[in-house]
């Protein structure tokens, strides 16, 4: 096999294969508003996979002609569509190393990361051009930029519809190698601090191949984009990537009207979302009778799926559809996958006891796993290290080559996330704790981080938050460990209060979602909540060491997903209210604290 290969491959196959077949719409605004024919109808933007490529064959050399060349780091911050998925691989055409992260983790902490990527230029909508503008001592190398969309306070600027106009001429080859970087990806920081992490090639076309060949995609499939990273999967895989209209840095806010209209629109196949997205989608349609006919294939992924979700859209979507949870990390992605039966036949009873969340069998090999001892000091190589034996619970490392090598900022943080080996192979430590059962499937214990070390040995936060979830009146709940000198935690259990919906299906169907502010008329309830759970935390011999339970009236949750809770900021506030201080539990990024321009 060639050592030459360049991820851009993957889509002017599909212009060869599929040329006529759309391969992305996205939805039309007329200021502001969405674009509506006379009856109504949505109207929508498209592109067929030959103009696809040829688009991006005309922005490659347009950039080649500024300079661009192979290695060279470019932002892009363009909003989910069109310009984006083009803009991508276009930068794949010239070689450059694209550079994603997501606004979401707030002004102050995105401004660092970039600073530390050291970017050569910046893609991006006008409120990025200005950020840059503004902070444009952290960029001295940042020659090459370019505004996606128009703006009257950036005219010397050069634009993308001007540099599409302007070039003509296919791209030059860039001779990519499997191994050369492709991408820098930054980590959502929802567990530490963010870190760009370094994508190859042979990253993504491992990536590509696997998900095609799990989740059995084919083309000529139409995928509902839900999280804008898989539309560009789909542009590999011959899929049309259908984008809705909602605000992919906050999918818990998706209007599932919106949503479902882009569904219905299309006749959608297949879609990908978090877990918040979905939750909103199915109430709505639980809630409204509504079935979503056409979608026989669903993901959700980016943190651990309820069952009550899960069962809701066995109830929405149709009786053959396949409903797919993939587990994996931004570093390393996909690791495994499981379907909503197994799940709801046999897994989720051993769950809701504290075994863990099962994500099923890993993916084939070369991807290889094994569970060693819980450890927070670096391991320089796999010889220093024993296997755990199948059930007992340790720390996850996998190689493969859908693993990232390392990080390109933070480097520091590589030598407690690589170890070397034999023959020089690369494992990556995930960074989740869990074990292996006899059919050889991973049960999820939670993250490395968040266990709770206690005098009587390590409590994870997976087994034992599943039994205070247990309780209709939690919406869910946190472990976290409060200081106990010298070098222990207490364990506490902070629960979000729930309230219960009944549908208008003939079976009841329970969904659990989260109340408004509290008002003081509840301290009796809350007072009530504590002792309920606290009851159900004492009966489960995982949990019975847990004397003190908090409520919390929303708990604090990433900025990708809308789901992975934030233990260490519960921590925090935790410790502080057992220590009488009335602090307030801050929910999201936070921009007060912005860095001075320079």
């Amino acid at each position: 096999m060639s050592s030459f290969y360049n991820i851009a491959e993957r889509l002017t196959r599909m212009a060869r294969e599929i040329p006529d077949s759309i391969a992305i719409a996205e939805p039309l605004f007329h200021h502001g508003k969405a674009k509506r024919n006379s009856s109504g109808k949505r109207e929508y933007r498209t592109v067929t996979f030959a103009e696809l490529d040829r688009d991006t064959d005309r922005i490659a050399a347009g950039l080649q002609a500024l300079g661009v060349t192979p290695r060279m780091r470019l932002v892009i911050m363009v909003r989910q569509g069109i310009d984006f998925i083009s803009l991508v691989f276009a930068l794949y055409k010239t070689g450059a190393t694209l550079v994603l992260i997501d606004p979401g983790m707030g002004v102050k902490k995105m401004l660092q990361c970039l600073k530390e990527v050291n970017p050569d230029g910046f893609l991006g909508i006008p409120s990025a051009q200005y950020a840059r503008i503004l902070y444009r001592r952290w960029f001295p190398n940042a020659k090459f930029n370019l505004a996606v969309g128009k703006s009257l306070f950036l005219p010397c600027l050069l634009t993308l519809d001007k540099l599409r106009k302007r070039a003509q001429a296919k791209p030059q080859d860039p001779k990519m190698k499997l191994d050369d970087p492709a991408a820098i990806i930054f980590t959502s920081g929802s567990t530490g601090v963010a870190k760009g992490v370094l994508y190859t090639h042979r990253m993504f076309k491992t990536q590509v191949e696997e998900i095609t060949k799990r989740l059995n995609i084919k083309p000529g499939a139409i995928d509902l984009v839900g999280f804008p990273f898989f539309g560009l999967f789909d542009a590999g895989m011959g899929t049309t990537a259908v984008i809705p209209d909602m605000d992919t840095t906050k999918p818990a806010s998706v209007d599932p009207k919106l949503f479902l209209e882009a569904a219905v629109d299309w006749q959608v196949t297949q879609a990908f979302g978090s877990p918040a997205l979905w939750t909103a989608v199915s109430r709505y349609c639980v809630r409204n009778n509504v079935k979503i006919s056409t979608l026989k294939q669903t993901a959700i992924a980016g943190a651990p799926v309820s069952f009550e979700l899960l069962r809701n859209l066995r109830r929405i979507l149709p009786d053959d559809a396949v409903i797919v949870t993939p587990y994996g990390a931004t570093e390393s992605l996909p690791l495994a996958a499981i379907e909503s039966r197994e799940v709801l036949e046999e897994t989720c009873f051993k769950t809701s006891q504290g075994a863990g969340v099962c994500v099923g069998k890993f993916f084939d090999p070369p991807l290889e796993h094994r569970i060693i001892p819980i450890s927070d000091a670096p391991i320089p190589r796999l010889s220093d290290v024993t296997a755990c034996p199948d059930g007992q619970i340790g720390e996850l490392i996998v190689s493969g080559p859908q693993c990232s090598p390392r990080y390109v900022t933070r480097e520091e943080a590589n030598a407690l996330a690589l170890i070397e080996g034999e023959d020089g192979q690369i494992w990556r430590r995930v960074g989740d704790v869990g074990y292996f059962d006899d059919q050889d499937r991973f049960w999820f214990c939670g993250r490395k981080s968040h266990r709770v070390e206690t005098p009587s040995g390590p409590m994870f936060s997976i087994p034992c938050e599943a039994i205070s979830n247990e309780s209709p009146n939690v919406f869910r709940s946190a472990l976290v460990g409060v200081p106990l000198p010298p070098d222990f935690q207490e364990p506490e259990v902070v629960v979000e209060r729930a309230k219960e919906f009944r549908s208008v299906w003939k079976e009841p169907v329970m969904i659990v979602e989260p109340t408004a502010e509290a008002r003081p008329a509840d301290k009796v309830a809350e007072e009530r909540l504590k002792k309920e759970t606290l009851n159900l935390l004492k009966k489960s011999p995982l949990t019975s060491s847990i004397n003190k339970v908090l409520v919390c009236n929303s708990l604090p949750v990433d900025a990708r997903h809308n789901a992975k809770i934030n233990r260490e900021l519960l921590a925090k506030w935790a410790t502080a209210r057992l220590a009488g201080k009335n602090v307030k539990l801050h929910n999201g990024p936070s921009d007060d604290d912005l860095p001075p321009a320079k």
